[in-house]
């Protein structure tokens, strides 16, 4: 599996939310399958197919969690400094419409789409690399748009 570069908080927040649903919330929902399978028959027992269902959820949920961390490339981007797009970056940029975007480009975990964007998205892609002064084309589901860097910056 490739590795995947992730800052150190959002490192530290994976962690957390792993060591949370393996010894707070996967606990709490055995005890409830196990009070479930305890009422009797399980093919018309809502509780116990609902329980059962949110384990599911949770066990799929620690073991995308168990394989990032173990894959993941931690960077400390409060030591990052200069005029390039690179991971960590805070960028500002404005399309051909005059329409101003700023974004922070960190791992797909820590997005959110709109102020942080993934570094395998599309736009964070097409700005990686790039300085100050360059324009990039972004190839978006709507069709393509042009962006050029105003600003590159790595601390608030």
């Amino acid at each position: 599996m490739d590795k995947k570069p992730i800052s150190k908080q959002g490192f530290e927040n994976l962690i957390n939310e792993l060591k949370d649903l393996k010894e707070v919330q996967r606990p709490e929902i055995l005890k409830t399958v196990q009070w479930a399978r305890s009422l009797g028959d399980l093919s018309e027992n809502a509780d116990y197919s609902a329980a059962r269902e949110k384990q599911r959820q949770i066990d799929k949920r620690i073991q995308y969690l168990e394989d990032f961390v173990n894959n993941a490339v931690v960077i400390d981007v409060d030591s990052l400094s200069g005029d390039r797009v690179v991971f960590g970056a805070r960028v500002v940029c404005e399309d051909e419409n005059g329409n101003r975007m700023q974004c922070r480009i960190l791992s797909d975990v820590e997005s959110d789409g709109k102020q942080v964007i993934s570094c395998t998205s599309p736009v964070g892609r097409a700005l990686i690399g790039r300085c100050v002064g360059d324009t990039c084309v972004v190839r978006l589901p709507s069709g393509e748009r042009e962006y050029e860097i105003l600003e590159v910056k790595f601390k608030e």
